[in-house]
């Protein structure tokens, strides 16, 4: 792959950017306290600001990475505070894929902005670093994740059991991927 670093992408209604230690307070007031977005995700509510500074100052730092790529999503009608966060979880060199994670304040939820957001990073992800798969996995208790990724051309891969932990414990999850021949 060819790493380029978190760039910013832009779609209709968004801007996918990098954080600065200036997101702290909306990030924690939009969706890192909210128990409804963390509560299949495997990191707790944070339960000050100062937990969110130290999240934003290790992503910060590591913007410097070329193969690093954690974007903020912020609401073009919005100003620029973020309501979510995209990121890739982890890459696999040897081949070629990117697994995808994301989240978004309940405030924005069935609005179709995850949606916008994952598409423009698979595009990314195809277009800029040259992958030839992305990959995302959910709870099997969250499927509107699973709509967000199918409605992005995410095929279902099949149902890996106790495959996963987050704040409900073990749990089974789902993958999807997409090839870049699929689009």
């Amino acid at each position: 792959m060819k790493h380029c670093g978190t760039k910013r992408l832009e779609t209709q209604r968004l801007i996918l950017r990098r954080f600065t230690m200036q997101d702290a307070a909306a990030m924690f007031l939009n969706w890192a306290t909210d128990e409804n977005v963390t509560k299949y995700l495997s990191w707790p509510p944070h339960a000050n600001v100062g937990v969110t500074e130290a999240v934003l100052k290790i992503w910060v730092d590591a913007y410097e990475k070329k193969d690093f790529y954690q974007w903020a999503i912020v609401l073009k009608s919005n100003g620029d505070a973020p309501i979510g966060s995209i990121c890739a979880v982890w890459l696999n060199e040897r081949t070629d894929a990117v697994d995808i994670g994301y989240c978004i304040g309940s405030r924005w939820w069935h609005q179709g902005v995850m949606s916008e957001a994952l598409q423009a990073v698979i595009d990314f992800f195809f277009d800029e670093v040259e992958a030839n798969r992305i990959e995302a996995d959910h709870d099997v208790n969250n499927p509107h994740s699973g709509m967000v990724m199918r409605h992005c051309g995410m095929r279902y891969e099949g149902t890996m059991r106790s495959a996963g932990r987050n704040n409900q414990g073990l749990c089974d999850l789902c993958r999807y991927a997409i090839l870049k021949t699929d689009r």
